[in-house]
C-alpha cells in the first residue's frame, strides 16, 4: 500500500468510528468489483493485464497460484450480475493474448440469462453442442468449467508504438 493510499486510509478511519473497511482477505469484494472486473470482462473495457493484476492484488491480496498463463487470485463473497464469483485469473506475459477470466458458480445458460437480464449482452451459442462456448457480439466467451461457468474476455496484446 503505498503511503498515500495509508494516509486516506487512517483518514477515512479516524474520521468514521466504527465503519470497517474492506482489507485484503477479508472475504469482501470492494464496491467497484462489478463495474471494473464485470465491464472488463464483457470486453466493455481495455484489457491490460498489470493494471488488473495490481487491482486484484490490492483487492484480495496476493495471487493463490500462477499456472496456465495466469494469475488466479480468490475472490472471497464477490458476485457478478448476481451469480457468485470465486475466482479471477488474468493472464502473464506468456502468451500473445491478454486476459481477464471469472469462475461462477452457476451453470453458463444462467450466467447467460442473468448478464442478457442485468447488462442487455448476449451470449449466443457457437455451436449445436452439448457444451458449447457462448459468445458476445463484443467478444466475451461463456464456457462449461465443471458444472460451474468461466467466463472471459481475451485480445491480442497491442503492439508497441513504432520508433
Amino acid at each position: 500500500m503505498t503511503r498515500r493510499a495509508a494516509a486516506f486510509t487512517l483518514s477515512v478511519a479516524l474520521a468514521a468510528p466504527g465503519i470497517a473497511l474492506a482489507q485484503p482477505g477479508d472475504g469482501k469484494p470492494p464496491s467497484t468489483f462489478g463495474p471494473v472486473i464485470g465491464n472488463a470482462l464483457l470486453c466493455r473495457d481495455q484489457i491490460d493485464n498489470l493494471y488488473f493484476y495490481n487491482w486484484l492484488k490490492t483487492a484480495f491480496g496476493p495471487p493463490y497460484k500462477h499456472e496456465g498463463g495466469a494469475y488466479w487470485f480468490r475472490t472471497g463473497e464477490a458476485s457478478l450480475w448476481g451469480a457468485p464469483v470465486t475466482e479471477v485469473m488474468v493472464s502473464d506475459d506468456t502468451s500473445e493474448l491478454v486476459f481477464l477470466a471469472a469462475v461462477a458458480e452457476v451453470p453458463p445458460d444462467q450466467l447467460e440469462q442473468a448478464i442478457r437480464t442485468q447488462a442487455g449482452i448476449r451470449h449466443l451459442a457457437a455451436d449445436a453442442s452439448a457444451y458449447p462456448l457462448r459468445v458476445s457480439n463484443p467478444g466475451s466467451t461463456i464456457a462449461y468449467y465443471n458444472n460451474k461457468s468461466k467466463i472471459y474476455c481475451a485480445k491480442f496484446k497491442p503492439l508497441p508504438p513504432r520508433p
